[in-house]
């Protein structure tokens, strides 16, 4: 091995980030992992932190992930939240998000929760909630919340037939009060942000805000 360090552990506001170099045999990882947690015991000592490992390229399955988890557990106060490998870009590739298409009602009480973008087929009752970390779009009645864009896409929107809802969120903007979206237009509409304001219109207006036509694939 050479005189790079096969962990590297770097602060964020969100706790700690545990970088493993994905060169390096695995039983030498750990070992290291687990060398590096016992020199520095006292100081990691305190409130629970937050703690994300990054693979790089190498490819785990859940038992070796496990193993990386249980070494860092044993550290008490950490809490790992992810062990992930870097996902590979094929920049060649015309791959658009997914839009995954359901039918039901979301009833109050209940969440939905879906990376990409999401059609329902159906309304979203006053105190149901619809998460994506693309667009929303309801072909029906939204009265409870909807949160598009939540991993903090500001390009991402909302539609609904009847968009009356409760609350709506895009990315970190929230929209209130509720009164200011109960509309009674008989034409789809969206929400979607501008210049960090969240705005309201005809669905037909889309291709507008948007230069490039969406296309997706359902499943």
């Amino acid at each position: 091995m050479s005189g790079k360090p096969a962990i590297t552990i770097k602060g964020t506001k969100e706790g700690l980030v545990f970088l493993l170099d994905d060169q390096c045999d695995l039983a030498l990882l750990l070992d290291e992992l687990q060398a590096k947690l016992d020199k520095h015991e006292q100081q990691l000592t305190g409130p629970m932190v937050h703690v994300a490992v990054k693979l790089g390229a190498r490819k785990l399955g859940d038992e070796d992930k496990e193993r990386i988890r249980s070494a860092i557990r044993r550290q008490g106060n950490f809490l790992v939240q992810s062990v992930e490998s870097d996902e590979a870009v094929d920049e060649s590739s015309d791959a658009k998000p997914v839009l995954q298409t359901r039918t039901g009602i979301v009833r109050s009480g209940q969440t939905v929760e879906h990376d990409g973008h999401l059609l329902l087929m159906g309304d979203v009752n006053p105190g149901g909630t619809i998460v994506c970390t693309g667009d929303i779009y309801i072909m029906g009645a939204l009265r409870g919340t909807a949160h598009a864009g939540c991993a903090g896409n500001e390009n991402a929107i909302i539609a609904a037939s009847l968009m009356t809802p409760t609350q709506l969120r895009i990315a970190e903007v929230i929209s209130r009060p509720p009164e200011e979206w109960a509309s009674a237009e008989p034409t789809m509409e969206y929400a979607f942000l501008r210049n960090g304001v969240m705005e309201l219109d005809k669905l037909t207006h889309l291709q507008s805000s948007r230069k490039e036509v969406m296309h997706f694939k359902g499943v």
